[in-house]
């Protein structure tokens, strides 16, 4: 055999992974090999290999005997979009895709090219965790991949697609990676199975119910999507990065745009005149945003907020917006860390930010407190304070209390707060703040409850509006809904150059 052919059979091999039988095994599974996830990801013909011929160095349990190319994961760059990226797609044909101490060198290096090279890295994953074969070796490299999430952390972007099983030590790396996706029915997270589960608290449940993508997407919140499958999965990746820069040196990317007619008189009749009637705010983004450019994030976790990515005027934007739809748009534990973990990610990778405001305030009650509120509202809090990035805030209707400040308040750095003419900013609502100020004249007039009204009708007619926050500037201009897209589009422009100087430091001390 000559030199040529000694490498085009190498490379036949390396490209077979566990063998024919098994990746057959993967396809009765309902799932794609390693390979077929990233020719699905990157643009025709742009992979390049790096690490085909790579081999572990165990030789302990006859794993001397078990040789394959590759070593159970495809690492490499090519282009999305025709923007440079950095993958590792874990091979579950090889040692049920596992980790060793080659396995995790060809990831970390993939993973320092990234960052030497300011480009987003994506992680397909589907791992059976650790090689047990190789003991303290493969947790090291674990930790080696680690402490890379943490390094590159608001460097470059880190993407993780959860293909398959993913359990113990091996979800924290995708843990500290800014976007999580699921595929439903064939991927799981948790540091401990059901067997362990059982044995230690005598639960029975299954792997889906445990942390399948349905139970990580809307109850835990660890997952950011869930997909219908992997197709989808990896056409929410793309998209993803579509709305994202490179680095964080870089702007994200925009599309052409041509201006024209920036009025939008569907935005007039969706806030309704009942102040505690519900409405959809996701009506109003979708008015004010280039058509159909919206990408919501964390769809199902924390309903009474939204947040995503969008277009307006072709340019990038990151959109936070309370949602009166569900639980009146209140901020509450989930709803405070989901928001947060958002403004910050669009603050480290230069995505202006806009804010659409109506909420009622804080969630009440015991469980909110025991599980510390004043701790996780404080996170959203600051969060929008160390932001730099251009900040917008639009009022639509209500703004009570410690919220109002929080969400994106001109009094922790918002550069341009508008209100529409239904916005009632005070520090509660009429109601119960007539029952306190008026109460001694409510409770001595002969009718009570028409006491009651009459001072709740004259505390509204004094804050239940935007005008009194617009005379000491805290409100920038009072603008009708209609006019919200063309004073955005004005106003983003006019904040492109932003330039903050923060006092010197290490880093600030967010309270976790």
């Amino acid at each position: 055999m000559d030199r040529r052919e000694k490498l085009e059979q190498l490379r036949a091999e390396s490209l077979l992974g566990g063998g024919a039988d098994r990746i057959e095994g993967q396809h009765k599974k309902g799932k794609l090999t390693a390979r077929e996830r990233i020719d699905l990801l990157l643009d025709e013909g742009s992979f390049q290999e790096i690490g085909a011929f790579v081999k572990h160095r165990s030789r302990d349990f006859g794993m001397e005997k078990q040789q394959f190319l590759g070593d159970g994961v495809v690492t490499g760059y090519g282009t999305v979009h025709g923007r440079v990226v950095y993958v590792f797609s874990q091979d579950f044909t090889v040692f049920g895709g596992s980790l060793s101490e080659t396995h995790a060198e060809k990831i970390v290096k993939i993973m320092d090219m990234a960052v030497q090279n300011g480009a987003p890295v994506i992680g397909l994953n589907d791992s059976g965790g650790a090689r047990i074969q190789e003991g303290v070796v493969s947790l090291g490299g674990y930790a080696d991949i680690f402490y890379r999430n943490v390094m590159s952390s608001g460097v470059v972007p880190q993407l993780s697609a959860i293909m398959g099983p993913c359990a113990g030590g091996a979800v924290y790396s995708p843990a500290m990676t800014d976007f999580i996706l699921m595929v439903e029915k064939s991927s799981y997270m948790f540091v401990t199975g059901p067997n362990v589960v059982k044995t230690v608290t005598h639960e029975e449940v299954s792997s889906e119910d445990l942390g399948g993508a349905s139970v990580h997407s809307s109850k835990s919140g660890v997952a950011h999507f869930s997909c219908a499958n992997e197709l989808e999965a990896i056409t929410y990746v793309k998209t993803l990065l579509s709305y994202i820069p490179q680095n964080c040196e870089d702007l994200p990317p925009s599309l052409p745009y041509t201006p024209g007619n920036e009025t939008r008189e569907q935005l007039k009749g969706i806030v309704p005149e009942n102040p505690n009637q519900p409405y959809d705010i996701r009506e109003v983004i979708d008015g004010v945003v280039d058509a159909e450019s919206f990408f919501e994030v964390h769809k199902n976790f924390a309903e009474n907020i939204v947040v995503g990515f969008a277009r307006l005027a072709g340019r990038s934007i990151g959109i936070v917006a309370n949602q009166p739809a569900f639980l009146a748009g209140v901020l509450d534990i989930h709803s405070s860390t989901k928001a947060a973990r958002f403004v910050r990610f669009c603050d480290c990778f230069n995505i202006p930010l806009l804010v659409f405001e109506d909420v009622p305030g804080f969630l009440p009650g015991t469980d909110q407190e025991w599980n510390a509120i004043i701790t996780n509202g404080a996170k959203l809090l600051y969060a929008f304070s160390e932001a730099t990035v251009p900040r917008i805030t639009v009022i639509t209707r209500k703004a009570y209390g410690g919220a109002y400040d929080v969400m994106n308040s001109k009094h922790i750095g918002a550069d341009m707060n508008f209100a529409w003419p239904s916005a009632e900013i005070a520090v509660m609502g009429a109601k119960g703040a007539a029952e306190i100020i008026f109460k001694r004249e409510i409770q001595s007039a002969d009718d009570q409850e028409a006491a009651w009204k009459e001072k709740e009708q004259e505390y509204g007619d004094i804050f239940a509006n935007p005008y009194r926050a617009a005379e000491r500037g805290f409100i920038d201009e009072v603008i009708y809904p209609e006019e919200t897209r063309g004073r955005l589009i004005r106003a983003f422009k006019a904040l492109e150059n932003k330039a903050v100087n923060v006092p010197r430091k290490k880093h600030g001390n967010i309270p976790l």
